[in-house]
């Protein structure tokens, strides 16, 4: 009989909807994949090496950097491991446009000021932008990426889509007229620190910075330093590389900045679909099919 570990914290409803979904598979909730076939889920690095029987995990998630220094010599000969590539594009795309609206129009400024009984009026006007005609850099055009051009487009924004093979020289010319920069880029050797002192300084003062991908794209201290100076006109962070953020870390105070805390891609179905997608998966995997997402690990997505 087939064994599918469950590393997923559902509902007892939904819980039971994946145990209809697996027919006559053996769904263990014991938080071990140590003899089971399929994981659903992300289990922990070292137990990859130690699950003989593992042939396939379903991630919950699109990033699997804690799998990354493993030895896939041998266990990707045996073990298939697919991630949610592009399931949280839409929600991602909306939290990064809200964000971007936020800060152009100064609903963040309004929004403090409503907590305070205060009453800013023109001084917020003043300040105020639009998006309409802005110069959009996209840093990675994958799913997320591809779907805020999407939602950008009744603004009339001029896209840069910054691609892999897209050369260093070519990111930094396209920087300098950059009015808002949005990276959703993967973790890999060539994305870590990409955006350091040098490259930050590259950008217009009105420009506003937004991460969407992984932290580590981005040096904090050099990007904290430059929204303090008034070096750049706002940031928007969904992630960071310390999550959560410490309460003595600096982003907190950081002028013109909103923190969405790795929400982006949340939404109230969440959970429902990752089911669908696992149960979608499973279909394949059973008939011998091509799976959806697999993961190449030495290409870093």
């Amino acid at each position: 009989m087939t064994r599918v570990a469950l590393l997923v914290e559902l509902s007892a409803d939904q819980t039971d909807r994946l145990r209809t979904g697996i027919g006559d598979a053996d769904l263990r909730e014991d938080g071990s994949v140590a003899d089971c076939e399929i994981a659903f889920g992300n289990p922990a690095p070292r137990e990859l090496a130690d699950a003989p029987d593992l042939r396939w995990v379903q991630l919950e998630s699109v990033g699997f950097g804690e799998y990354v220094d493993l030895d896939w010599t041998d266990i990707g000969a045996r073990i298939t491991l697919t991630n949610l590539a592009g399931f949280f594009s839409e929600a991602v795309a909306e939290t990064a446009l809200a964000g971007l609206l936020a800060l152009a129009r100064r609903i963040d400024t309004l929004v403090l000021a409503q907590s305070d009984g205060s009453w800013l009026g023109d001084p917020v006007r003043t300040r105020a932008r639009t998006l309409a005609g802005s110069h959009v850099v996209m840093v990675g055009y994958g799913a997320i990426n591809r779907r805020l051009a999407d939602l950008l487009a009744p603004f009339s924004c001029r896209i840069t889509p910054i691609l892999s093979t897209t050369s260093l020289e070519q990111l930094d010319d396209s920087l300098a007229s950059a009015d808002i920069v949005v990276c959703t880029a993967p973790d890999t050797p060539a994305t870590r620190d990409l955006f350091d002192t040098h490259r930050i300084s590259l950008m217009p003062d009105h420009a506003v910075f937004a991460s969407f991908g992984r932290g580590s794209i981005v040096d904090e201290t050099a990007l904290s330093h430059a929204l303090n100076a008034g070096q750049l006109g706002g940031a928007v962070l969904d992630v960071t590389q310390e999550e959560p953020l410490s309460p003595d870390h600096p982003f907190w105070q950081c002028p013109n900045t909103l923190l969405t805390q790795h929400s982006g891609g949340g939404s109230h179905d969440e959970l429902d679909r990752k089911i669908d997608v696992f149960l979608n998966n499973l279909s394949r995997y059973r008939r011998g099919e091509p799976l959806s997402g697999v993961v190449d690990i030495a290409r870093g997505y």
